[in-house]
C-alpha cells in the first residue's frame, strides 16, 4: 500500500459525511471505503485486501474521528 493511497483513504475519512461513517456496520463501512479508494486509485486485488485489513484494524479510530467531527471538536480528543 503506497503512502499516496493511504493519504487518499484518510482524506476520504475526513471529508465523508459523519452520519455515513457512523451509521454503516463494520463490513459495509469497510467495503464502502475500499470501493471509494478503488474508484479513485484503481487498486490491484492484493492492495484491496491489504486496504480492507487496514481499515478493519482502524474502524474504532475512524468512528472516533467521525464522532468528534459530529460534536464539533476541531482539536483531537486527548
Amino acid at each position: 500500500m503506497t503512502p499516496t493511497k493511504l493519504r487518499q483513504l484518510w482524506f476520504l475519512v475526513e471529508t465523508t459525511h459523519t452520519n455515513l461513517l457512523l451509521k454503516l456496520d463494520d463490513t459495509s463501512l469497510t467495503e464502502w471505503l475500499v470501493q471509494q479508494v478503488d474508484d479513485q486509485c484503481l487498486l490491484e486485488h492484493q492492495e484491496t485486501e491489504i486496504l480492507s485489513d487496514y481499515i478493519q484494524s482502524r474502524l474504532s479510530l475512524i468512528r472516533d474521528l467521525a464522532q468528534a467531527r459530529q460534536l464539533g471538536h476541531s482539536k483531537p480528543l486527548c
